[in-house]
């Protein structure tokens, strides 16, 4: 009855693991609800929000997620520690990782465990500083550790595609250490911890803290023949003016001689409203 439920519960694990583990979901849904949110809520919804869309055009879309992303160091670093397990996970389920020892596969193990959480500290490093990018480079990796470790010793292994030849078995000389051990065990809980909770968290608390998700800038509107000089979030570049969202007449326009500003603050965040 025991191993029954062990091997159910191992199923469970790869099922997650091929769909790219806990955090494939809470992405996509981050990825369409919170863009979608940031901009109702920082122009004031309903129609607002609409004509903010129509303006960007379809292609400028992922410029919200990305424009939230680059003013939050916290944010930025959970993306990405739960986007480089959720890679992790996808490719191991599909044995990639190997299981059995040797230098060469040491190596490469090595390399697929580590190339990931280095290529995102830099980025986060070149935004945030070095000890953003040094804590999420450490995290990131401690997590695909705890990945490596569950199919070298056997409590996951890769799912068998149908037609194709068995996976390896895991590597039964593979003794890691208690520690080790222990922090593998921990790794399923704290991936739930950084994808369901975290994650969402944050990007509602960015969505809704009052900051445009790209620059402000005063321009001079014309309409007819009176010209003023209006504050506009930019929404794309046309020639040499600037297409945004007037925050004084709250409608699309044209702006000319733009110059950015310095603060993103468009209203009060939400848990001050």
């Amino acid at each position: 009855m025991a191993e029954t439920e062990y091997e159910d519960r191992e199923e469970d694990v790869r099922s997650a693991d091929r769909k790219g583990g806990p955090g494939h979901t809470v992405l996509l849904a981050v990825a369409f609800a919170v863009p979608v949110t940031k901009v109702a809520y920082t122009v004031g919804g309903g129609s607002a929000a609409r004509d903010v869309f129509v303006g960007m055009e379809p292609a400028n879309w992922p410029d919200v997620l990305i424009g939230m992303v680059l003013t939050d160091a916290l944010l930025a670093s959970v993306l990405a520690v739960v986007v480089s397990r959720v890679v992790f996970a996808l490719f191991a389920a599909r044995g990639a990782v190997p299981v059995k020892g040797g230098f060469l596969r040491s190596v490469q193990r090595a390399a697929l465990t580590v190339v990931s959480p280095v290529s995102m500290a830099v980025v986060v490093a070149c935004f945030f500083g070095l000890w953003w990018g040094l804590g999420t480079g450490l995290a990131a990796y401690a997590l695909r550790k705890g990945v490596v470790v569950e199919y070298r010793t056997g409590r996951r292994r890769p799912h068998r595609h149908p037609g194709r030849r068995r996976p390896a078995p895991a590597d039964g000389s593979y003794r890691p250490s208690p520690v080790l051990r222990r922090a593998a065990a921990l790794e399923q809980w704290a991936v739930l911890g950084l994808s369901a909770l975290a994650l969402p968290a944050l990007s509602f608390a960015a969505a809704l803290n009052g900051q445009a998700w790209t620059g402000i800038v005063r321009c001079e509107v014309t309409a007819g023949t009176h010209t003023e000089s209006n504050r506009l979030i930019e929404l794309s570049r046309k020639g040499d003016g600037v297409v945004g969202w007037n925050l004084d007449t709250r409608e699309i326009s044209n702006g000319a001689g733009c110059v950015g500003e310095e603060s993103l603050y468009v209203r009060e965040p939400w848990w001050r409203d």
